[in-house]
């Protein structure tokens, strides 16, 4: 007690009945109901408390989750072809296209040195 001011249970907003008679009805609270000195923490808009899965359930769930997305890039890995087509073929090869041996180089003066 603080004083004459009644301390009611730190019990979160969220977890009262949602279709109790409530006066305020989004938050959860009678008219006159006394606030507890935490009330910023324990109002509806606070963090919510996650209570539908114990840690080691939720961790294990995600790595079957991370299991699952892995064997399933695996499996289109394996039937996905790596190229759609095969490369072309030139007679001869690009070198004479590409200023290799045998190209025609170009005049001197077209140059720009």
């Amino acid at each position: 007690m603080n004083g004459n001011y009644p301390e009611p249970p730190a019990i979160p907003r969220q977890f009262r009945d949602p279709h109790g008679d409530w006066w305020d009805k989004q938050e959860r609270r009678n008219f006159g109901e006394p606030l507890h000195e935490d009330n910023d923490i324990l109002a509806i808009f606070s963090p919510h408390r996650y209570t539908h899965a114990p840690p080691g359930k939720a961790i294990a769930q995600l790595l079957m989750f991370a299991a699952t997305v892995y064997g399933l890039y695996k499996a289109v890995q394996l039937v996905y072809p790596d190229m759609p087509a095969v490369p072309k073929e030139y007679e001869g090869g690009l070198d004479r296209e590409l200023g290799g041996k045998g190209a025609l180089l170009a005049p001197e003066a077209s140059r720009g040195d």
